[in-house]
């Protein structure tokens, strides 16, 4: 694990200097706002889905992000923390992008980093109910709107997954339409079949692990 760690570090490291002219482009575009309530550091690398922006605040990790355009990735950060003071390239996100890409490379490796989680007191009831969800495993929203004791607030349910900023740590992609088919996704519907068939993979390997 170690091992694996370090050798996407590397990749990360890689991509992220490429990423440099990028981040540069969004500050002269005014991204860097000085007006902000709050400091967010981010930094941007790739992985099997594409490109991944991994964002913190003082508090912990408050955005994942997934894409095919670093550039998009940072204006959907902006749209998210509109108050905020994006801080790009910070010494050692680097390593901080690799944890999260080992995250979506190894399903079920575990998940321990701080959690900077927003949202109203419904959205966070959700959230939780998903990150209880183990890999591997598949539930709709009726599910959801069942576990958290509101099975009348389907729809609700729905909309608070559809506004989930940390993608894979808070796993709104193992929901799935009543009859097991796969319901849409903010990054992609493509993106969530990967991400359950990687976990349908890795299950065995967990041993029924929850």
């Amino acid at each position: 694990m170690a091992e694996y760690a370090a050798n996407h570090s590397n990749r990360v490291r890689a991509s992220l200097e490429k990423r440099d002219t990028v981040t540069e482009a969004i500050y002269d575009a005014g991204f860097n706002s000085s007006s902000a309530d709050t400091d967010i550091f981010f930094a941007i690398g790739e992985c099997s889905l594409g490109s991944i922006l991994v964002a913190q605040s003082r508090k912990g990790l408050c955005s994942i992000l997934l894409g095919d355009d670093p550039a998009f990735l940072v204006r959907d950060l902006q749209d998210r923390f509109p108050k905020a003071k994006l801080i790009g390239n910070e010494p050692g996100y680097d390593d901080l992008v690799a944890k999260v890409v080992v995250l979506i490379e190894e399903p079920g490796t575990g998940f321990d980093l701080p959690l900077d989680i927003r949202g109203t007191a419904f959205q966070r009831r959700v959230w939780k109910a998903l990150q209880q969800i183990p890999p591997g495993s598949r539930v709709t929203y009726s599910d959801i709107a069942n576990n958290i004791g509101l099975p009348n607030a389907v729809r609700a349910v729905a909309q608070a997954c559809g506004a989930n900023k940390l993608a894979v740590a808070i796993p709104c992609h193992r929901i799935v339409k009543n009859d097991g088919s796969l319901s849409g996704y903010r990054w992609g519907v493509e993106r969530k079949r990967a991400l359950l068939e990687r976990e349908a993979l890795a299950r065995p390997a967990l041993g029924g692990r929850q």
